[in-house]
C-alpha cells in the first residue's frame, strides 16, 4: 500500500510544474484587435508628438531639422509659457477643490434617504450628460452683461472680459461639467457604507457629523481619493469652455496649457512648439497619476 501510493505521481506535476502544460493562446488573441486600436490611435501618435518635439517643423508640422533641446530651452525661457503654466496650475487647483466640495456636499445630502431624494440625484448628475460645447453656449448667455448672473447679483460685471474675475468664471463653469461624475462616484462611495454600522452608530448616540467624519468618510475613501486626483487631471484637459468662453484671455489670465497648445499648432502653425508643450502637459498629468499610486496606501483605508 505504502509502495503503490509513492509510486503515483501528479498528473501535472513535470519537472518545475509547468513543463507539458499547454499554452493556450486564444485569450491573446482575442487582445489583438483592441492592441491594433491602442497602438494606431494612441500609442503611435504619442511616440510621434515625443519625436517631433526635438525637431524644427514647417507649417504643416513636417520635420525639418533636428532641434534637440533647443524647443524645449525655448519654452521654458518665454514668459508666456510660464505664465501658462502658472495658469494651469491655479485653474486645476480651483477646479480640483470646487468640483470635489461641491460633488461631497451634493452627495452628502442625497446620501440621508429621504423621501423623494431620487427626485433632487437626477439633476445633481445630469451635468455629466452634457458636452462642454453646448455647456459653455449656455453659460456665455449666462455671463453676458444682460444675462441672469448680473440679474440676480443686481451687478453690472463683465466676467468673461474682467482680467480679476474671468478665470473664476471659467472654473466655476467647470467645476458645473465636472460635478455630476464627482457626485455618482461619491455617492456611490457613500452608499456602500454597512447600514449596521450606522445604525450603531446612532444608537450609541453619535451624531450625523460624527457618522459622516468617523464612519462615512474613511469607507468610502477609495471613492474620494480617486474622486480628488480624478477632478485635478481632467482639469489639465480643460478645452471647449475655454476656447468658446475667454479664448486664453483676457490678458493672457485664461491661457491654460491645452489651449496654447491649440493656439501655436493651429492659430501660429509653430507645431514644434505645441508637440513640446504638448510632452511638458504629458509629463505633469504623469506626475499627478504616480503621486495616486504613491499615497493610494496611506491616504485610503480598504
Amino acid at each position: 500500500m505504502g509502495k503503490s501510493a509513492q509510486s503515483e505521481k501528479p498528473l501535472l506535476s513535470h519537472g518545475n510544474g509547468t513543463r507539458g502544460r499547454k499554452l493556450n493562446i486564444k485569450p491573446y488573441l482575442f487582445l489583438i484587435p483592441s492592441f491594433l486600436i491602442f497602438g494606431l490611435f494612441v500609442f503611435y501618435p504619442f511616440a510621434k508628438t515625443v519625436a517631433l518635439s526635438f525637431t524644427w517643423t514647417d507649417f504643416t508640422g513636417k520635420a525639418i531639422e533636428f532641434a534637440g533641446l533647443d524647443i524645449y530651452k525655448r519654452i521654458f525661457t518665454n514668459e508666456r509659457f510660464i505664465n501658462t503654466l502658472v495658469v494651469s496650475l491655479k485653474f486645476a487647483a480651483m477646479v480640483g477643490a470646487g468640483s470635489f466640495l461641491v460633488g461631497f456636499l451634493l452627495a452628502a445630502l442625497a446620501n440621508e434617504r429621504q423621501r423623494f431624494c431620487q427626485l433632487y440625484e437626477v439633476p445633481f448628475a445630469l451635468p455629466m450628460a452634457i458636452a462642454s460645447a453646448p455647456a459653455a453656449t449656455i453659460w456665455f448667455m449666462i455671463y453676458s452683461p444682460n444675462g441672469i448672473a448680473n440679474y440676480l447679483l443686481n451687478t453690472d460685471v463683465r466676467f468673461l472680459l474682467d482680467a480679476r474675475v474671468a478665470i473664476f468664471a471659467v472654473a466655476l463653469v467647470t467645476i458645473w461639467l465636472n460635478m455630476g461624475v464627482s457626485f455618482i462616484f461619491l455617492l456611490t462611495g457613500m452608499r456602500n457604507v454597512p447600514a449596521e454600522l450606522l445604525e450603531s452608530a446612532s444608537i450609541d448616540g453619535a451624531s450625523k457629523l460624527v457618522r459622516l467624519v468617523r464612519i462615512i468618510i474613511p469607507i468610502a475613501s477609495p471613492q474620494i481619493f480617486f474622486v480628488i486626483f480624478l477632478n485635478l487631471i481632467s482639469s489639465f484637459q480643460s478645452f471647449a469652455q475655454i476656447r468658446l468662453l475667454t479664448q486664453g484671455g483676457p490678458e493672457n489670465t485664461t491661457d491654460v496649457l491645452v489651449y496654447s497648445i491649440y493656439r501655436y499648432a493651429i492659430s501660429d502653425g509653430r507645431f514644434e512648439t505645441a508637440f513640446a508643450q504638448s510632452v511638458v502637459l504629458f509629463v505633469i498629468i504623469l506626475c499627478f497619476t504616480l503621486l495616486q499610486f504613491r499615497f493610494e496606501k496611506k491616504g485610503v483605508y480598504y
